[in-house]
C-alpha cells in the first residue's frame, strides 16, 4: 500500500484597487479604476512528514500567504511588478511564484472576489509546484 496523500489549504483577504489596462475592452467598466475585495487560497499537497506527521506547517503557510496578501492590500494592484494587468489569473500566478520556493508541494491557488461570486483557480504540477 502506497503512503496516503494530503491537501492542506489555508486563506487570506484583501482589499485592492486595480483597472484593466488601455487595450481592454472598449467602453468597459473595468478600465475604470474601481476595488474589490478578495480571498487567497493556497492548497499544499504531499505525503505527511516525519517527524512531526505533516504535510507542512500550516502556521509557515498562513504567515507566507497573509505576507503576501499584506503587500497589496489597500494598494492599487497595477503598480506591482507582474500585475500591470491584474486579472484573477495573474493575480493567481503572483501567489504561485512567491509561495511555490518555500512549499514545494504546492499545487493550487484559488483567487476570488466572493462578493460578486468570482474566482480564478491555478493548478500547479504537483511535482515542482510549477504550472
Amino acid at each position: 500500500m502506497s503512503s496516503p496523500t494530503f491537501e492542506i489549504t489555508k486563506a487570506a483577504t484583501f482589499d485592492a484597487a486595480h483597472h484593466l489596462p488601455a487595450g481592454g475592452p472598449v467602453g468597459s467598466p473595468y478600465t475604470r479604476l474601481h476595488g474589490h475585495s478578495f480571498r487567497v487560497e493556497a492548497t499544499v499537497r504531499g505525503e505527511a512528514q516525519p517527524p512531526v506527521g505533516w504535510v507542512a506547517d500550516l502556521a509557515e503557510l498562513e504567515s507566507a500567504l497573509r505576507a503576501i496578501a499584506g503587500e497589496l492590500d489597500h494598494g492599487l494592484l497595477n503598480e506591482k511588478p507582474g500585475l500591470e494587468s491584474p486579472t484573477l489569473e495573474r493575480l493567481c500566478l503572483y501567489f504561485a511564484d512567491r509561495l511555490g520556493p518555500a512549499f514545494p508541494g504546492l499545487c493550487r491557488i484559488v483567487v476570488s472576489r466572493p462578493t460578486i461570486n468570482e474566482s480564478c483557480a491555478l493548478v500547479l504540477d504537483r511535482g515542482n509546484g510549477e504550472a
